[in-house]
């Protein structure tokens, strides 16, 4: 397991620096837009949508690198690869698919439904137990 250990972690390192150089791409072409004054109420309204997608991907890809972070930290306190809710191993398959994965896939179902529901749930809480 130990080689395995090694492989998710250059896995979470690889991803996270494909993330951060998505996320400067994604700000170098924001800041370029942001030069060109929008001549119309059309152009505007396309402006301020870019914006909007711009704002919810940025959003997105910093959730993943928490997630990533937050998956480098249980390899370091040898937490990794075991489900903090059932407390059981979380299967290579799903970590090869989804190497942040936190909980294994049948918690993780659980959890959304409870999401789906309306319930409120803080990661790091749930991850604290």
């Amino acid at each position: 397991m130990k080689h395995k250990i090694a492989t998710y972690r250059k896995m979470l390192e690889k991803k996270a620096e494909e993330v951060r150089i998505s996320m400067s791409a994604q700000k170098a072409a924001q800041v370029v837009s942001r030069l060109d004054v929008p001549s119309d109420e059309g152009d505007l309204s396309q402006h301020h949508h870019e914006e909007w997608i711009f704002l919810n991907r940025n959003t997105i890809d910093m959730k993943l690198l928490r997630e990533i972070a937050d998956a480098l930290h249980r390899i370091d306190n040898g937490h990794y690869g075991v489900c903090p809710e059932c407390e059981e191993p979380i299967s290579a398959k799903r970590l090869d698919a989804v190497p942040w994965a936190r909980y294994c896939v049948t918690c993780q179902e659980l959890i959304s439904a409870r999401i789906a529901e309306g319930e409120v749930i803080d990661e790091y809480e749930e991850a604290g137990r």
